[in-house]
């Protein structure tokens, strides 16, 4: 009775706390979306819009991450190998860590200082996120070559829907 009540509970425990798929997918950026500001490495801030122009004429995937997130952590063994299989795109990754020194220290520990990456210094709760309805991580992104979404909503760098849009991008 006991194994019965337990999986009941983390049943219902684990419905409350997934995912929710956004109820539009969006295929472009707000300007207030557009104008959030982030930090690199180096603790220089740089927006959103400024990221997309660095990549304008490249297919971009986006991948929302945290040092303390283990769901990112699972996946990215598979988000490097996405990255392997497609090095003729570019990739940004998106942190989540709650401080910069966190930030910095997950960098180092997943070995991810020789990618592009930024650190959102004002918090989950920002115009970028409120607007691509982040509610979870890791959460994928695809940007085509002018800077629109063209795959709003990934929770896997295995989604078949992220290399089918990657290769229709391409042609």
């Amino acid at each position: 009775m006991r194994k019965l009540l337990l999986i009941l509970t983390l049943s219902i425990f684990g419905l409350g706390c997934s995912q929710k798929v956004p109820d539009t997918n969006k295929t472009s950026f707000s300007k207030e979306a557009l104008n959030q500001k982030l930090e690199d490495e180096e603790g220089k801030s740089i927006t959103i819009q400024q990221i997309l122009d660095q990549h304008k004429g490249k297919v971009l995937v986006i991948d929302f991450w945290a040092g303390w997130c283990r769901d990112c952590l699972k996946a990215l063994p598979k988000a490097k190998e996405l990255e392997e299989n497609n090095k003729n795109i570019d990739f940004v990754f998106l942190s989540l860590d709650s401080s910069k020194e966190g930030f910095d220290r997950s960098l180092e520990r997943f070995e991810m200082k020789d990618k592009e990456n930024y650190w959102f210094a004002s918090g989950w709760k920002n115009d970028f996120n409120n607007y691509v309805d982040l509610n979870w991580i890791p959460r994928y992104m695809v940007i085509d070559q002018k800077s629109a979404i063209a795959k709003y909503y990934a929770i896997s760098p295995e989604d078949p829907e992220i290399q089918t849009t990657i290769d229709k991008l391409l042609k």
